[in-house]
């Protein structure tokens, strides 16, 4: 095995790592702000490789790196007409004991004098900042790792300068090769004697910013001469360029051909364009969209991750992605043959792209995720508000107990979930050629 390619999976995992740490920090930070005790601060799941107690909090790190938490008493409200801290030893119904003994469970957890600090007695908006921090704070890294790679690195674009694989010959469209033959006759940029790396900036006096700027300037023109504003060497010239018409393919459908456009005969170069800071919000607004509108298809989107596994169709490149396949992209990334530049631009991209998804799916309203706290300290404010109109008396706080099975229930499909893609991830992963 190619050593780049563990070095890549362990660079992932890393970044993993941070992110997930950085996460949970987003809900230790504000709990304490708000005076709730925090016993634990945990990043990764198992048992613990290490750990250190400051103050009242444990700090540690676990073995397995594929997720974190905290540990905040008093998540659970008693049962009322119960006081906090006080036990009840009778239930009825299995699912009525299963809520029971979990808010003994959380009961548990409560010293006398921390009557205060309990997580469901803080008011609503400070549940919701809490348990919104850690979706906060991905976004905030997905920010920060997509304003390195727009506009410390770039993206991707082609540039109107001459690449050295331009052809010297005019080849009809009609014939399939990609070598010039004896009797070709030279294109108009030969003919000018343009050279690899010549930069175009001006087209019969109308500037040249991009390359689309040229092709549609070259294509409109049609045949005949103009004047062809270059730099070479960092010095400005000017080429006197006869153009030819040709047929060529369609800009927006390749498959339709636009008969006797203008044709100078360059390819362009490929080149990484910075962005300002104004085009990462675009940019990362649009890919907020896209990862979106995935999570609300994501059941559809798993279906095809079964087919994937379990009869070897074709991975989405839209679907979804564990942990495993990103790291394994990871190190595809590092062993590829691509430039340091780009391995760099992609790997960035691969861990913002991973701190949105997380982010965005853990605001996903339902229990055990962030999403389903947010929610129901939402819905507690919205009840108190409404008290305070109507003057009646202040509403019990949200009581998210009493959804425990519906959330047990999530979780076991969530793990499920994360199994799958595990599986699939391993025999049949997604890869970046395809």
């Amino acid at each position: 095995m190619n050593w780049l390619y563990v070095v890549g999976i362990i660079l992932f995992l890393l970044g993993l790592m941070v992110s997930i740490a950085l996460h949970e920090l987003g809900h230790l930070v504000p709990a304490k702000i708000f005076g709730v005790r925090v016993t634990q601060y945990m990043v990764g799941f198992g048992s613990t490789a290490w750990s250190r107690r400051k103050g009242e909090t444990e700090y540690g790190i676990k073995w397995i790196p594929f997720g974190g938490y905290i540990r905040m008493i008093g998540m659970l409200p008693p049962r009322p007409g119960d006081e906090p801290g006080k036990l009840r030893s009778t239930a009825t119904g299995p699912w009525q004991g299963l809520i029971e003994s979990a808010r003994d469970a959380a009961q548990e957890e409560v010293r006398p004098g921390d009557e205060d600090r309990v997580f469901y007695r803080k008011k609503w908006w400070q549940k919701v900042i809490i348990m919104s921090g850690g979706p906060a704070m991905n976004f905030v890294l997905a920010f920060v790792f997509f304003s390195i790679l727009l506009v410390g690195i770039g993206l991707p674009a082609w540039a109107p300068i001459v690449s050295p694989e331009t052809h010297t010959c005019v080849i009809p469209i009609s014939e399939q090769r990609a070598q010039c033959a004896p009797n070709d006759r030279l294109t108009p940029a030969a003919q000018a004697g343009m050279k690899p790396g010549d930069h175009m900036v001006s087209f019969d006096g109308q500037k040249i910013g991009s390359w689309d700027d040229a092709t549609r300037l070259i294509r409109s023109h049609g045949a005949g001469p103009v004047k062809l504003g270059i730099e070479r060497d960092g010095k400005p010239m000017t080429l006197d360029v006869t153009l030819i018409a040709q047929d060529r393919p369609n800009l927006e459908d390749p498959e339709k051909i636009d008969k006797n456009v203008g044709f100078l005969g360059v390819l362009p170069t490929e080149v990484m364009e910075k962005q300002s800071l104004g085009q990462v919000v675009g940019y990362m607004g649009e890919l907020t969209a896209r990862v979106a509108g995935s999570l609300l298809n994501l059941p559809e989107k798993m279906v095809g991750v079964w087919h994937a596994a379990f009869s070897g169709d074709e991975r989405d490149p839209e679907g979804p992605v564990g942990v495993v396949g990103a790291g394994r992209m990871g190190g595809e990334i590092l062993a590829s043959d691509l430039s340091t530049e780009k391995k760099i631009a992609i790997f960035v991209n691969l861990l913002a792209g991973f701190n949105l998804a997380i982010g965005l799916f853990n605001l996903i309203p339902l229990l055990p995720l962030d999403g389903g706290h947010v929610a129901g300290g939402l819905w507690e404010g919205i009840k108190r508000a409404y008290a305070r109109v109507m003057k009646r008396p202040e509403p019990a706080y949200v009581d998210i107990a009493k959804v425990l099975p519906l959330t047990y229930a999530l979780a076991i499909v969530m793990m499920i979930m994360a199994g799958l893609l595990v599986y699939a991830d391993l025999v049949n992963p997604l890869t970046l050629t395809n």
